[in-house]
């Protein structure tokens, strides 16, 4: 038989629930019973990853110390990680004693907390111990407290070895007519990941970029076999009022909003070549409003003036995007 206690206190000395556990893994070891403490305060970081152990428990012990107010963080912090994480068939199989002492004014309320707490997942609770205790030494002064410890212990170990059946509690029924409880398939550090990254914009603005280029990618591939409306839009207009500059040797991409793929434009010295596609490497990536595009060819704005007045994005050398104006001189045209 194995039993595991869960101490949700806060490890001191003086703590009375460390003395009542502490003798009830003395008369669990007499009567041949495994025994393993998971101090929560030490295990605050692994807490999510703790209901996974209750899988190798016949029966657990929920310990904790009312110090002003109710069960503690800590035992707080496992009993909703047994919610979310917990493999509720088995915690089902699964008995459970509470013991809660106080050093202030709740323990009848925390041993209640517990045992409902563990009905709602669906354990089993067993007869558990409370009491207020101002000082450790009370214990030691009389042996009547010591039975009692005794006695819970064996009839925990009794309850567990003849698998005892109990009445049905309410709160079960009414947490399968209120409760929803959506399953899922990451484990509590993919879940603790997600939530950091949710809460981080930078990350989700990126993550929402990435999914813009991987849509347009698609929609690129699942169009290639189509010939694109308008594909030869503007390359005339670049064709006729090209100037060649000696020497000069540049490739632009520039997206136009609303085309499925960006115009290429291909530079070298005298030669020239435009397409709508993808370019292996590019030296100016430009970002623009078809209406932007429109204002540059009809000789209303330049492309400069464009990306300095925010109406155009560019990403590259700034020197090889001021060159466009002068390889492509749209002056004089008319519409």
């Amino acid at each position: 038989m194995k039993i595991y206690i869960y101490y949700g206190g806060r490890g001191l000395i003086d703590d009375p629930t460390l003395y009542v556990i502490n003798k009830m893994e003395e008369v669990f070891q007499e009567l041949h019973v495994t025994v393993e403490r998971f101090n929560l305060y030490e295990l605050k970081n692994n807490i999510t990853t703790l209901p996974q152990t209750i899988k190798e428990a016949d029966g657990i012990v929920l310990a904790t110390t009312v110090e002003w107010f109710g069960i503690g963080g800590y035992m707080q912090q496992f009993l909703d990680a047994c919610w979310l994480y917990g493999d509720k068939e088995k915690i089902s199989k699964t008995y459970m004693c509470p013991i809660v002492m106080s050093t202030t004014y709740g323990e009848r309320e925390g041993k209640l907390n517990l045992a409902n707490a563990w009905e709602i997942l669906g354990g089993r609770p067993c007869s558990g111990i409370c009491g207020y205790i101002s000082d450790t030494s009370i214990f030691e002064d009389n042996d009547e407290y010591i039975k009692i410890i005794e006695k819970k212990a064996e009839n925990m170990y009794r309850t567990i070895n003849q698998k005892m059946a109990s009445f049905p509690a309410s709160n079960q029924a009414v947490k399968k007519m209120v409760s929803i409880t959506k399953n899922t398939d990451l484990t509590p550090q993919e879940s603790e990941q997600l939530s950091r990254y949710a809460s981080d914009d930078s990350y989700v603005r990126r993550q929402k970029e990435d999914i813009q280029e991987l849509t347009s990618l698609f929609r690129d591939m699942m169009g290639n076999g189509e010939s694109e409306e308008g594909e030869e839009e503007y390359i005339r207009d670049f064709q006729t009022h090209f100037v060649p500059q000696p020497g000069f040797k540049a490739v632009y991409k520039i997206q136009i909003e609303g085309k499925k793929r960006p115009l290429i434009i291909e530079i070298n010295g005298a030669e020239n070549n435009y397409y709508y596609g993808n370019a292996s490497s590019c030296d100016v990536e430009i970002r623009m409003k078809k209406e932007t595009m429109d204002d540059i060819i009809f000789s209303r704005m330049t492309f400069q003036r464009a990306f300095m007045g925010g109406a155009m994005k560019m990403k590259g050398d700034f020197r090889i995007l001021r060159t466009l104006d002068q390889i492509f001189v749209f002056m004089g045209k008319t519409i």
